[in-house]
């Protein structure tokens, strides 16, 4: 696989700094290498340019910094649809989850041009399906996925072309458990299917995973993984912006990337909220790149 990382340091839809260190710190931890290890050709594209939090308007409380955040996630949808474009794999290296408006919205403008569907797996333990109204901090990484299906404001919503990009049928949410009242409502009224920790914890995270890819391939031809990495439990990666107890324990997450792997199914994957300055010696980041490798197809046999 040819495999094109994109460095996107943004810190500014998150309420905490450090987090636009995260693709340095996954360079650091030998992203690069570990992929090419597995037999890939990896490229790297350097970083999207994003300004400082000092250089630019703060803007409405309900939507911290969106001009920015918006002007950023356009040159990412651009740059993620020329990757594809190229026929390699991108793999998008954040940064905070607001970044999924541009990168997914990049890969829907290729896929509509192509004619295929796409479909969306959400690894996370927030569902970051706000709009400003519903949202307590205002902060725009809990808002990227109401954005994507068309909810909220225009600039964040027009981001990629106008309307929404996915189709809530073929989304799935995995490794949930911190939901606020307006995530509720937005989640039952697209009826979008979420797999609660708790679920995971009934039935498995294989019969968990294998529901969700089922649902995630069916009549697509493209899908995108978003992997923030609070959906991994905080005692194993300490290192992120918003962490939540009781997340995914080790095998559970590379079991996640390896049931990917083995789908062959997936066009994009990006990986979010890395935050150096919360972590361990840069543990959060090795074990990013561990699942990493997973995802690309390491195996134990």
């Amino acid at each position: 696989m040819n495999i094109e990382l994109l460095g996107v340091p943004m810190d500014l839809g998150s309420g905490r700094r450090g987090v636009d260190m995260g693709p340095s710190a996954l360079r650091i931890a030998g992203v690069a290498s570990a992929l090419t290890a597995r037999g890939h050709r990896v490229f790297d594209g350097g970083d999207i340019d994003i300004k400082n939090m000092e250089e630019v308007s703060f803007g409405s409380r309900r939507a911290r910094f969106m001009g920015e955040i918006a002007r950023a996630s356009t040159l990412l949808a651009k740059a993620v649809d020329r990757i594809m474009e190229r026929r390699r794999f991108p793999l998008v290296l954040g940064g905070d989850h607001s970044i999924a408006i541009g990168t997914v919205s990049g890969i829907a403008a290729h896929c509509r041009r192509k004619r295929k569907k796409l479909g969306l797996l959400w690894i996370d333990a927030h569902s970051d399906i706000h709009v400003p109204k519903t949202s307590p901090s205002g902060n725009i990484h809990g808002m990227p996925l109401a954005a994507l299906f068309g909810m909220g404001p225009k600039e964040l919503t027009g981001v990629g072309g106008p309307g929404p990009k996915l189709d809530p049928e073929r989304v799935a949410l995995v490794g949930i458990r911190s939901l606020e009242d307006g995530e509720r409502k937005h989640l039952t009224d697209l009826g979008i299917r979420v797999y609660t920790m708790s679920e995971i914890d009934r039935d498995g995270i294989h019969a968990v995973m294998s529901d969700a890819l089922a649902r995630v391939t069916d009549g697509t031809q493209c899908l995108h993984v978003s992997f923030d990495l609070d959906a991994v439990d905080p005692t194993l990666a300490p290192g992120v912006g918003t962490p939540v107890k009781g997340g995914l324990d080790y095998r559970e997450a590379h079991t996640i990337m390896e049931l990917i792997a083995a789908s062959k199914r997936m066009t994009s994957l990006e990986l979010v909220e890395v935050n150096p300055i919360l972590d361990e010696r840069n543990r959060s980041a090795v074990l990013a790149v561990e699942l990493l490798e997973s995802a690309f197809g390491k195996r134990i046999l």
